[in-house]
């Protein structure tokens, strides 16, 4: 399969494409926002047509990437909630959108959440909406994709390779690997299922 990766420098991308490049059956292209073998913006409609535009006709799309806004709800602003539905949300939504038309017949899409659209954390309101809103938006999505396209999403808990940064958000969470993560990529890519999001961790 001819796949693309967004995001594929972060710890979660990196993870996937060790994962599928495995026994070389897919070729992959790379995309960062600065790195890679071609660069985006996710939150820009030009910047996302272009990268299609340069990818022409692909199997699969995966979305690791994203960012959103942590900070206590007494002095969040709506600059700052908006960080996540811009980032996160529409960037990811975005690449949904534009992808559909360049995906093959039966091909799939598979962006990326986080366990706190089911477990709340403190300071975490913003990633709470976001990551919920995109199980919403893949749930509903699948069920007017055409051509046999698939969409699903993954949402792991948090990275034990990123315990050391961001444990102390994560009180008494267990952590899981990012390799273990991508597995549930393969699964969205190589399976048969849609509308699904595939939870890792929790």
């Amino acid at each position: 399969m001819k796949i693309v990766i967004v995001g594929a420098s972060g710890t979660v991308g990196r993870a996937v494409v060790t994962e599928l490049e495995k026994n070389g059956e897919h070729a992959l292209i790379r995309v960062g926002h600065r790195q890679g073998d071609m660069q985006v913006d996710i939150t820009d409609d030009a910047s996302v047509e272009a990268l299609f535009a340069h990818t022409g006709k692909v199997d699969a799309i995966i979305a690791t990437t994203g960012n959103l806004f942590f900070g206590p709800l007494n002095e969040m602003t709506t600059d700052n909630f908006s960080i996540g539905l811009q980032d996160k949300l529409l960037g990811q939504v975005r690449l949904a959108l534009k992808g559909q038309h360049i995906l093959n017949d039966g091909g799939s899409i598979t962006l990326t959440s986080g366990i706190v659209a089911d477990e709340p954390i403190a300071q975490g309101v913003n990633a709470t909406t976001v990551n919920a809103a995109l199980a919403g938006f893949v749930k509903a999505a699948a069920c007017e994709l055409p051509r046999g396209i698939r969409i699903n999403l993954v949402s792991p808990t948090l990275l034990t390779e990123s315990e050391a940064a961001y444990g102390p958000f994560f009180p008494g969470f267990e952590s899981v690997p990012a390799a273990r993560v991508a597995l549930a990529y393969r699964r969205s890519v190589e399976g048969v299922q849609s509308g699904q999001v595939f939870k890792v961790g929790y």
